[in-house]
């Protein structure tokens, strides 16, 4: 059982560089600093927001809607960080 809740921890820490990668480039992006004329750029911007978006979606349902603010990063980024924490403090109960 420590097995998969090993595997599960590394899944969440993938996703969090995920979304924090994502996080970061929609700010270079904004700020002018990555263009996405360039081709790979654009590329990981696309595969991110399709692979983000479904995600996000769900959760901006459930926010209000702020205008120039998007939250949903941020709560997703906190329930990766809840998941992980709960699950870390749990694993050695399940040996």
């Amino acid at each position: 059982m420590t097995s998969v809740l090993q595997i599960f921890l590394m899944i969440l820490d993938i996703a969090k560089w995920i979304v924090l990668i994502h996080i970061i480039m929609s700010w270079l992006i904004n700020f002018q600093v990555l263009n996405l004329r360039q081709s790979l750029v654009a590329q990981i911007w696309y595969g991110l927001n399709r692979l983000l978006d479904p995600i996000y979606s769900r959760v901006r349902q459930v926010l209000p809607n702020v205008p120039g603010l998007d939250l949903a990063p941020l709560i997703v980024l906190l329930v990766i960080y809840g998941l992980r924490i709960v699950v870390y403090n749990n694993m050695y109960s399940f040996s």
